[in-house]
């Protein structure tokens, strides 16, 4: 997959803590986004098609009541 990089403004803090937990699991801030950027999108992606399945059983149900 391609990759195309983003800048960010964080707090100086969050970017403090971030390098230290980035340090513990033995990754980069960049991987650690990266990562929960990911699970975020797939999260949004899954609620999505839920939605979507959701609004066609009902449309379905509505005569059957």
């Amino acid at each position: 997959m391609a990759r195309t990089n983003l800048t960010l403004q964080l707090d100086e803090a969050v970017v403090r803590r971030a390098r230290v937990v980035a340090a513990k699991r033995g990754t980069s801030v960049s991987a650690l986004v990266a990562r929960e950027l990911d699970r975020i999108v797939e999260q949004d992606e899954r609620h999505e098609v839920a939605s979507r399945r959701a609004t066609e059983l009902l449309a379905q149900a509505v005569g059957r009541g």
